[in-house]
């Protein structure tokens, strides 16, 4: 008994105290704000749904955490097929949940799960083990092609689904992967030029007229405020009506009348705005970019480049949504249905942040242990 006492406190020790701090203290001022924006509707079951998902997550997080990350590297094909075959599922038994037309749902009898959000932490497993294995060739085009091909799957995949938003994570996470991983510029310019020259056709032949729509709203909100710009155009009432201090906990005019379309969601910053004003949005965004930087330090002393690289996708997928969700919440960007990590309301969502939490814990805990690379 003595043995396992020192061994856990020897953990919680060794443990990245201060990432988990930060991630709970986000869940928890999350929860408040989703108890506070679904108060309306009279129940209290996504803040009980949202709690109980922060518990689990936590335990998930300290679980896999005390399990060497290089164990999932060298795994990489049962991670890939965890990812992939609920997100499979989709297409053929998937549904769409009230307020969204994405069939990007499994409905598990007693609760649903969202299989994209699971598979961002997967792919950030597999993508690492992938330039692990090529990265002293990262350069030739016989390894890179391959590179290009594992990273466009996931977001053809989740584009196909439906969810533009998500696969748009997808695509930044895989920049950020691929630098960190060693590609040459010269490529990324490449990359650059040819969407650039390929945007006209996206838009013009891919895009549907809904996200045409969407995007040419952007710049004039109020140009259809019944119909495609409705939700930013409340959203950015219920933040002008904060203001600095804003209205108080609980009291927020357009929150409480649930006027904000997906305000315990998409638009959870919105209704933080109205209720706590300029204030209480600063608070959020610096929690998050405190998680984010923590990502980037603990790439910048672990001793493995697989290790790095897994803390770079989870710096790419946090430092995406958040941008993403608040370029939608302050109408600089259309609204493509980005949640806000660790504060928008879904069990999935959260759990899965803290799985990405947990990996990284590992990684911080053997960080000087030694490589094992996985060769061809």
């Amino acid at each position: 008994m003595g043995i396992i006492i020192t061994k856990i406190a020897d953990f919680f020790r060794e443990t990245d105290k201060f990432l988990l701090c930060l991630c709970c203290g986000a869940s928890l001022y999350g929860c408040v704000a989703v108890l506070s924006a679904t108060r309306y509707l009279g129940s209290s079951r996504p803040f009980l749904v949202q709690g109980l998902s922060l518990c689990l997550g936590i335990v998930c997080a300290i679980i896999i955490s005390a399990f060497d990350f290089q164990t999932l590297i060298n795994k990489w094909y049962v991670v890939a097929v965890l990812g992939v075959v609920p997100v499979i599922l989709t297409f053929f038994i998937g549904f769409a949940p009230a307020g969204t037309d994405d069939k990007a749902w499994l409905d598990l009898g007693i609760t649903t799960f969202q299989p994209s959000e699971f598979m961002k932490i997967c792919f950030i497993v597999t993508f690492s083990a992938h330039i692990g294995k090529v990265k002293n060739n990262i350069n030739k085009l016989k390894y890179l092609i391959p590179l290009c091909i594992h990273g466009a799957f996931p977001v053809l995949l989740i584009h196909f689904q439906g969810d533009d938003g998500t696969a748009l994570v997808f695509a930044v996470m895989v920049v950020f992967m691929m630098y960190a991983g060693g590609v040459s510029l010269k490529y990324f310019l490449i990359a650059i030029v040819a969407a650039v020259v390929a945007s006209p056709l996206v838009y013009f032949f891919v895009m549907n007229d809904d996200q045409r729509q969407r995007i040419v709203s952007v710049f004039d909100i109020e140009s259809d405020i019944q119909g495609a710009t409705y939700q930013q155009y409340r959203g950015r009432m219920a933040l002008a009506n904060g203001g600095i201090k804003g209205q108080g906990l609980f009291k927020g005019i357009l929150t409480q009348s649930g006027s904000v379309p997906e305000g315990q969601n998409d638009f959870i910053l919105v209704s933080i705005g109205e209720e706590l004003g300029m204030i209480g949005v600063i608070l959020v965004l610096l929690i998050l970019g405190c998680i984010a930087i923590r990502a980037l330090r603990i790439a910048a002393i672990c001793r493995k480049d697989s290790g790095k690289i897994i803390c770079v996708g989870f710096f790419a997928m946090i430092f995406a949504q958040i941008l993403i969700n608040v370029g939608m919440c302050v109408c600089l960007l259309p609204v493509i249905g980005v949640t806000l990590p660790f504060f928008s309301a879904g069990g999935t969502s959260l759990m899965c942040m803290f799985l990405g939490v947990g990996v990284v814990m590992s990684v911080y805990m053997h960080r000087n242990s030694r490589t094992l690379y996985i060769h061809d």
